[in-house]
């Protein structure tokens, strides 16, 4: 009798009982291990769709790579090798000149990274100055656009007048290239505040410069990341054509000498390796977007 007494007390608590399961468990023990199933469930369904992601791109490429091997696009278009040379002879030419190529590549990046950099505080300035005196500043950003539509093969030999053959002329062609995306973009952004926001911080008697610290710059902050974005290729678009024309390194002067001594699989290797830089800064951009705008209302929810 003492026993049963026991095993009661133990199984009353609160004011209730718990009914005991088939397999020896309660209500509660099976009630906590739902949620732990459903998060199983969602976890493999994630890494169901991740590796759907990843598997269908990687397949499409293999297909591709695969039919350019056997060649298949050399039937279709009736090219030669030595036209469109094998990704195994471009495998081999970027296994025997890796060094090379190497170096040639850092000093394209620099080029790029520089140029990105001076452009973009250079078109982050003139839409300061246009948002703040839009009677006097506007003409800057159209002053800018006109510049970004003269073509790079027109900059070239002025850029290397201003500045010489180094690595100054290439850097200001990039500066030039990637001015113009940020000086309009933000500008947009900063013309484009929320007007409640605006007259609130006129009714607290907010400074021109408090409004443009609390109020525009925050705002224009997906604006300057999309521009960043849109300048990692131009930097390198405009990096690679100015070394065409005057310089001693890099990837842009590997490939024209290339292309002229008809050593075209070392030349695809410049087109690849740059191709693979292209995304590389792109991405780059796209993680520090994502590190410096956690707390902005678009990456919210």
């Amino acid at each position: 009798m003492e026993g049963n007494t026991a095993r009661k007390a133990e199984v009353v608590r609160g004011g209730g009982t718990e009914p005991p399961l088939a397999g020896g468990g309660s209500a509660a023990t099976a009630g906590s291990a739902a949620p732990a199933l459903h998060r199983k469930t969602a976890t493999a369904r994630s890494g169901a769709k991740l590796a759907l992601r990843i598997a269908i791109p990687a397949l499409g490429g293999l297909l591709f790579l695969a039919s350019w091997q056997l060649e298949l696009f050399h039937r279709l278009w009736g090219l030669r090798t030595y036209q469109l040379p094998l990704p195994s002879a471009i495998a081999q030419a970027m296994g025997e000149n890796a060094s090379l190529l190497w170096d040639y590549t850092l000093y394209t990046w620099t080029e790029a990274v520089l140029g990105l950099l001076f452009g973009s505080a250079l078109g982050f300035l003139v839409a300061l100055i246009a948002t703040a005196w839009p009677r006097w500043g506007a003409g800057g950003v159209l002053l800018v656009a006109a510049l970004n539509a003269v073509p790079i093969v027109a900059l070239a030999p002025i850029m290397n007048l201003w500045f010489g053959g180094g690595i100054g002329s290439r850097i200001a062609i990039v500066a030039i290239s990637t001015m113009a995306a940020m000086a309009m973009n933000v500008h947009k952004g900063m013309s484009s505040v929320d007007p409640l926001s605006l007259d609130l911080m006129h009714g607290y008697a907010a400074k021109k410069l408090q409004v443009f610290r609390y109020l525009r710059i925050p705002a224009s902050l997906p604006y300057v990341f999309t521009a960043l974005k849109i300048n990692t290729t131009a930097s390198m678009i405009g990096a690679i054509v100015g070394e065409f024309f005057f310089s001693s390194r890099g990837l842009g002067y590997l490939l024209s000498n290339s292309i002229k001594i008809a050593k075209m699989p070392l030349g695809w290797s410049c087109i690849i390796v740059a191709a693979a830089l292209g995304v590389a800064f792109y991405l780059l951009m796209e993680g520090l977007e994502k590190m410096c705008m956690r707390w902005h209302p678009s990456r919210r929810g």
